[in-house]
Order: structure tokens, then sequence, then C-alpha cells
């Protein structure tokens, strides 16, 4: 950022007032404020505001993962109060133990998987084809190749038969 532009910010905060309370750092070196809800000089109401300063100042830099989840939710005002470095902490230590305890339950899982495949026979072949509703259950399938060539087709020769007359 350019000095023109910090002056720039000055001046427009100085006039607003809009006054920025840095409510925390996190381990990344980031900066979190709070800006409270005030009136600007042509009496509009500006809603709060939370912000973060972050550590890397170019975009390119930052990845998914520098803002801590707690920092996250407050910043999205999912969560009222900012969190304390002890509560990062604690749940950072939480997550390192479930991830633990997922790779252990991953591990033991292949394990289990390998010794019930070697254990298992091989699938039998089952020798029935078709299915029971099918016309054809039990008996040959119906050949796929054609009967007839189509050459011997007249239009109008066939015609179905009338059930009244069978009875």
């Amino acid at each position: 950022m350019g000095w023109s532009q910090r002056l720039f910010g000055v001046l427009r905060r100085a006039l607003s007032k809009e006054v920025k309370e840095q409510v925390g750092t996190d381990r990344f070196g980031n900066k979190y404020y709070y800006i409270p809800e005030y009136k600007n000089w042509r009496g509009q109401t500006i809603r709060e505001k939370r912000i973060v300063e972050a550590a890397n100042k170019r975009e390119i830099d930052y990845e998914v993962g520098d803002i801590p989840t707690e920092w996250e939710a407050w910043i999205r005002k999912t969560r009222k109060t900012p969190p304390t470095m002890e509560e990062i902490m604690k749940n950072e230590i939480y997550r390192e133990e479930i991830q633990m305890k997922s790779q252990d339950f991953y591990e033991k899982e292949k394990l289990l998987q390998e010794e019930s495949n070697k254990e298992l026979p091989p699938p039998v072949q089952t020798q029935i084809k078709g299915h029971a509703s099918a016309p054809y259950f039990g008996k040959d399938e119906p050949s796929v190749t054609p009967t007839s060539t189509g050459k011997t087709f007249q239009p109008g020769s066939w015609m179905p038969q009338d059930d009244k007359h069978h009875s």
C-alpha cells in the first residue's frame, strides 16, 4: 500500500468517526479489528464491522487455513466474542487428537479388510440365466440373431388372432 493510500485512509477514518479497535492477533500474525456501529458525517448509521489485516499483504501469498477457524467464525459473525489464545490452542490440540485417532482407525480398518479378503473363498458362479419374470425363464434365451431377413415380409399378410373365436 502506498503512502498516499494510507494518508487517504487516515483522513477518511478521522472524518467518519470510525474507531478501529484491535481485538486480537493470531499465531500467523494476522490482526483482527472491531469497528462499532457509528453515525458518519452525513448522519447515516454505519453498521459494525469486523475486519482482518492479513500478515501477508499480497493476495497471492494467502492460502486457505491462514485464518484460524475460531477467528473466521468471529469475522463472519457466527460467534459474538473474539476467541482467546487458550481457546484456539485447546481446539488445535483437539483437532490433532482427532486426526491421530482417525488415522489409527483407518490403518486398523485397512488391516482388517486385508485379513478378511484373504479368508473369503472366490465367489460361486451361478448357472441360472434370466430373471423369473422373463417369459423365457428356465428355457433357452431368445436368440439375438434375426430369424428372418425381412425379404419375405408382406404388409397386411398377418392379422392378430381374435380371442373370441378360440373359446
